[in-house]
């Protein structure tokens, strides 16, 4: 059994008035189109039952508590999951934090203790893979069996396939983002890979090329980046939605080794410094290599911009693999 402390510190923080909810429980990374498909069902359920829709959801990532050797990178951090969530329609998401403690709670106590009594669940949704609970034994029929001993619906969702039948999984995403192929990322995901962050400071030397550049931090180690290259990208950015070219890498025609990102945005000439902006890869243009000089590498920017806003436009069928 959960301590009352150990209760106290999972508090749903629901309103009062929240009497009932259909919930689903994951880690959702990436929110890929089988999260989506997971979430419109979630929102159905309760627009039919007048329950509001809960995702609980856990950080860090439970497999850096209980195997740390095993974590994989991420396709979300920080706030990058719950941006794509907030635009789900979903009314409530409930963050527990992955501790120890609770990575030994079985899925009797989670259910009991979590669920139903901290989040008032009514009805429970679940992927047609979950697992949750000690050792992920909470499976799909564990959960079935649960909510007919307890009298609370379960309703298990199926996967969303891709053309060939395969399961859309963070797993395929991920090697497809490590491996550079973007779009088949992006057919899974529902939309293209991005990252966020706030604009900082540079040493303005896009500036001096004449391709002025905003300058965004590396994310966390935890962060799933796509290979090193040049990139067309989509930007969100308080004063609208900007394309844009993208470098992360290296500088080696100045001689600078260290891995930076910098984006020259097309059309604006804002000043972001401090902004927070989310960064959509649309298409690989190139690799990072070394030039002559300040000379050519203006000249290289200038065809990646003209190469960048056609792939924007969607009017170029075959971009360069990266490798």
């Amino acid at each position: 059994m959960m301590s009352d402390a150990v209760l106290e510190s999972i508090a749903s923080g629901l309103p009062p008035g929240v009497e009932g909810t259909v919930a689903t429980v994951g880690t959702f990374d990436g929110v890929h189109r089988g999260h989506q498909r997971v979430l419109a069902r979630l929102a159905e359920r309760a627009a039919d039952t007048g329950w509001r829709s809960l995702v609980v959801t856990f950080e860090p990532h439970p497999l850096e508590v209980v195997n740390p050797a095993a974590a994989r990178p991420l396709l979300s951090v920080g706030l990058e999951k719950f941006e794509v969530l907030a635009e789900s329609g979903i009314d409530y998401v409930a963050v527990l934090p992955f501790t120890p403690t609770l990575a030994r709670y079985g899925p009797d106590e989670f259910i009991d203790h979590v669920l139903r009594a901290r989040f008032r669940m009514r009805e429970m949704l679940s992927g047609y893979d979950n697992g949750f609970g000690r050792g992920r034994s909470g499976d799909v029929e564990t959960i079935r069996a649960m909510g007919a001993r307890r009298g609370f619906r379960v309703e298990v969702v199926p996967p969303s396939t891709m053309d060939d039948g395969r399961p859309v999984s963070s797993t395929s995403i991920r090697r497809a983002i490590a491996g550079g192929d973007l779009r088949a990322a992006e057919m899974e995901l529902g939309r293209p890979y991005s990252m966020s962050g706030h604009v900082g400071p540079g040493d303005q030397r896009g500036r001096t090329l004449g391709f002025p550049t905003i300058n965004i931090p590396l994310p966390s180690p935890r962060k799933l980046l796509p290979p090193e290259g040049v990139y067309a990208v989509r930007v969100q950015t308080p004063v609208g939605t900007r394309g844009g070219m993208l470098n992360l890498g290296p500088r080696p025609t100045f001689a600078d080794p260290r891995v930076t990102i910098e984006v020259h945005l097309f059309d604006t000439g804002a000043d972001l410094y401090g902004a927070y902006v989310r960064i959509e890869f649309v298409a690989y243009l190139r690799e990072t290599r070394a030039f002559e000089g300040p000379d050519a590498l203006r000249a290289q920017l200038a065809r990646d911009e003209a190469q960048a806003r056609l792939a924007l436009a969607g009017r170029v069928d075959s971009l360069p693999s990266v490798g």
